[in-house]
């Protein structure tokens, strides 16, 4: 059940991403409802999948890179739909779906173990902790293509290079606004994820710590120098996307640490 569950989650993903660029090519990108269900198609087989194997699991799936990568696919494109219309970025999902469908590839073709963990390790302050620390990085994965597009949309005004990707794109302001927003809305949540591990009493590797305080430190720093406007909005939008890539990189080596006795 699970190989066709996620192979009708990636299929939908894969056709959302052709149609896009077939509209690209043609000169017409505008949120269209193909892209729209794809997201919807998804996100939907994807919930049934993580929740076939709660139940195997007896627990929320988060012991494995696996089930991690699963999990943060689910959680930015829930957040997409949460918070893509609060912030009328329209067009977000064009840019999100790639990066879902590419952590659903990661998953699915990479040698990862699926193997369920052993009942005496779950604890649901630590999956409280794992599940929140996941959604943070939904919506910093989100920041990142808010970013991304605003770096996308200021190198267009810049060239004073019209077609339909700036004539479609949120206004770069609305852009700026979000990217900043999101990144507040990640930090909050990982702090709280923090706190969670806190109470738990979890044991944490060293370097798995340092690795997790560095990403919330970071977001904080920008937090903050946004705040106080010594950050301008294209520095923002560079450094909220270089902070994805980190996240990205390091999530494997924080998830084998996790796992490591």
């Amino acid at each position: 059940m699970e190989f066709y569950l996620l192979t009708g989650a990636t299929l939908c993903l894969i056709a959302g991403f052709a149609h896009t660029l077939v509209r690209v090519y043609a000169g017409k990108l505008q949120p269209g409802r193909v892209n729209l269900a794809s997201m919807i198609g998804a996100f939907a087989l994807l919930s049934v999948d993580l929740w076939l194997r709660g139940q195997v699991q007896r627990s929320c799936p988060l012991y494995s890179l696996f089930d991690v990568l699963l999990f943060m696919a689910w959680a930015t494109s829930l957040l997409y739909f949460l918070v893509g219309s609060a912030y009328r970025l329209s067009l977000l999902g064009t840019f999100t779906s790639p990066l879902v469908l590419l952590l659903l590839l990661l998953a699915q073709l990479a040698p990862l173990s699926r193997a369920p963990v052993p009942a005496a390790a779950r604890d649901p302050w630590i999956e409280f902790h794992a599940a929140l620390s996941l959604i943070a990085y939904g919506a910093f994965a989100l920041a990142g293509i808010a970013g991304i597009m605003f770096l996308v949309q200021d190198r267009q005004l810049k060239k004073r290079k019209g077609g339909s990707l700036l004539y479609n794109l949120p206004p770069i302001t609305e852009l700026a606004v979000a990217n900043t927003r999101l990144i507040r809305l990640g930090l909050v949540i990982l702090t709280v994820a923090f706190a969670a591990g806190f109470i738990s009493g979890m044991q944490v590797n060293t370097l798995k710590f340092w690795t997790s305080a560095v990403i919330w430190a970071a977001y904080g720093i920008l937090v903050l120098l946004r705040q106080i406007h010594t950050l301008a909005p294209r520095k923002t939008a560079i450094l909220s996307v270089a902070a994805l890539a980190f996240i990205l990189v390091t999530l494997p080596a924080i998830q084998h640490l996790s796992s490591a006795k």
